[in-house]
């Protein structure tokens, strides 16, 4: 079995029984989905023009009920007053939760940048203290990270914590962009002890000289609080501290991983319930005596957007399954998010730009009615947003994506420049023209967005060796080409086992959305290793390379029409349950 982790599924075959599915849920996931699509649906979508009106009261309330039917909780043992479900459940939570992203955000930071921090990094007084409170949603919590001059540079923090003769620390300086800021009652913070070593710490609202600032006026998420947070001589015990003194990005970074993949998650049920949305109007809509849903135009829009999600799901479950397959104890489970960042920040960047584009399309379709507060369509383009530029941009997380690929190879945990150098010797051996069958194609396609992947991150070693770092834009191509490869791959173990075991009519629905995802991934590679490659080689090199990329990524000219049309009917006939049941019944929808 090819490991799912750090990068080595790009060497290699992945069985399709070696992932997980959305799929493969079982009974208790068909249950807390539906708890979780039920509260969102019953308590907080009637709600949303209040919270978009900064109604904090309303929006504790909300976290309250949240808590008290357990879904603040599942990444928490019952121990700490959770309910310890596994990753998977905690996915499937986020998914609900996205269908509308303000709630997603206020709650989606109190799990994900609190209550895990402390789970993970917490002494056992830490967690007793706080983690029951955060659990019920009595007490609220926020992450302090961002400063005026450290976003994407986050330890170039200038908030300072002084030492105190009692042990305790002084905290100074001004945090930005904090999500529940306004009404958090508990703060991890980030400040460098003696101006020098970056630490984490619990800080109570309630502390003297912790001032919450005023609200942000945002281009999106009216409903989600987002305040700085000004730091004057506050003042706490040595026992603030989360985790270690000088380990502060310990802290920061693993549980960024973390919430990579729960913002994944979230933007995942976002782009599901879009299409839905999309498909309801394109199939009530009429011009010229039909509804637009059956005209061409609008079909490529319903069947790209259905195939863009098919394969970015595929991708979030398939690193759902990756994680709980570490079968580690939740309160060290920030481990596997380390082994896994390569596919978070994946994840992160291919689930955020998938949402994107789904929303530009759920807009278009809508026409005017899409650029009016009438319809939803319009506030969830601007909520959006945002997703391309937290948990790290997107540009940030395709540095780290290749980065961290060129590290372990360095490191000789991931041999790919052996593998990228016996690539030229294979391509005289590859066929002139791509398979026609849907799985030999969709094996093709996969292999030759991963092979690709290798030889441009090899090249680019070679090259550059150790002033890689310094060519970004070769690591942003490196990146690129990785995202699609994990996507395809991903998408194509999916349908590969649901063409295999399911009927014919849900097979072919699995099959169209893996095509298509695939063929114009492979498109889109082609012409990306046509700019990239000319960065990293040259002359004879350069040719070979080129050619053999050329017959790696060759797909058939295949009529994609029939594919398209097939799906687009699918996503009208069944909206928010196009691969499968409805996510409202606890099934994953399309």
């Amino acid at each position: 079995m090819i490991s799912q982790c750090g990068g080595e599924w790009l060497l290699g075959e992945t069985s399709a029984d070696a992932v997980c599915l959305p799929e493969d849920r079982t009974d208790e996931h068909r249950m807390i989905a539906a708890t979780a699509h039920a509260f969102m649906e019953q308590e907080v979508l009637p709600r949303r023009e209040a919270l978009e009106a900064k109604d904090w009261a309303l929006a504790r309330t909300l976290m309250r009920q949240c808590g008290e039917l357990g879904l603040l909780g599942v990444d928490v043992p019952d121990a700490w007053g959770g309910v310890g479900l596994d990753v998977m459940s905690s996915v499937l939570v986020s998914e609900a939760m996205g269908r509308y992203a303000s709630f997603a955000t206020t709650a989606g930071a109190h799990m994900g940048l609190c209550i895990v921090p402390i789970l993970w990094f917490g002494t056992p007084t830490q967690r007793r203290t706080y983690l029951p409170g955060l659990v019920s949603g009595e007490i609220i919590g926020a992450y302090g990270l961002s400063e005026a001059a450290s976003g994407s540079d986050a330890l170039g923090a200038r908030a300072t914590a002084t030492r105190l003769p009692d042990g305790g620390y002084e905290l100074n300086g001004e945090k930005l962009w904090i999500t529940n800021g306004g009404f958090a009652d508990l703060y991890v913070v980030f400040a460098k002890v003696d101006g020098e070593h970056f630490t984490a710490f619990l800080v109570p609202r309630a502390t003297p000289g912790v001032t919450p600032g005023r609200e942000e006026h945002k281009m999106g998420l009216h409903g989600s609080s987002t305040a700085p947070l000004l730091l004057q001589g506050a003042r706490v015990g040595a026992d603030a501290v989360l985790g270690e003194v000088g380990k502060g990005h310990k802290v920061a970074f693993t549980v960024l991983n973390y919430g990579r993949m729960k913002l994944g998650a979230m933007t995942v049920g976002g782009a599901r319930q879009a299409l839905k949305e999309a498909a309801t109007y394109a199939a009530a809509r009429r011009q010229f005596g039909q509804p637009i849903a059956r005209f061409g135009a609008i079909q490529v829009k319903l069947s790209e957007m259905a195939a863009r999600l098919y394969a970015t799901e595929s991708a979030l479950y398939r690193l759902a399954g990756s994680l709980e397959h570490d079968e580690l104890p939740h309160e060290v489970r920030g481990r596997a998010f380390e082994q896994h960042a390569v596919e978070a920040s994946i994840l992160k960047v291919l689930a955020s730009e998938t949402l994107q584009y789904v929303l530009d399309e759920n807009v278009q379709i809508h026409g005017g009615n899409g650029f009016v507060r009438d319809y939803p369509a319009e506030g969830a383009y601007r909520d959006a947003r945002v997703n391309r530029i937290f948990e790290g941009t997107n540009e940030i997380n395709r540095l780290l994506i290749a980065g961290q690929l060129a590290r372990r190879a360095v490191k000789g945990e991931l041999p790919l420049i052996a593998a990228a150098r016996a690539l030229p010797d294979q391509f005289l051996a590859l066929p002139l023209t791509p398979p026609d069958d849907p799985a030999a194609l969709l094996a093709h396609i996969v292999s030759g967005l991963k092979k690709t992947t290798v030889l441009l991150l090899g090249a680019a070693m070679q090259r550059y060796r150790e002033s890689l770092a310094e060519e970004q834009e070769v690591l942003l191509w490196i990146a690129d080409l990785a995202i699609e490869a994990y996507a395809i791959e991903s998408a194509a173990l999916r349908a590969s086992r649901v063409m295999a075991r399911a009927d014919a009519s849900v097979a072919a629905i699995h099959r169209d959305a893996a095509l298509i995802a695939a063929s114009e991934a492979a498109l889109r590679a082609e012409m990306l290793v046509r700019r990239a490659l000319p960065a990293v080689l040259e002359g004879d090199m350069l040719r070979i390379a080129l050619s053999g990329a050329r017959r790696l990524l060759k797909v058939p000219a295949a009529d994609q029409r029939p594919w398209r049309r097939a799906l687009a009917a699918a996503c009208v006939a069944r909206p928010g349950a196009v691969f499968g049941e409805s996510a409202r019944h606890g099934m994953l929808a399309g």
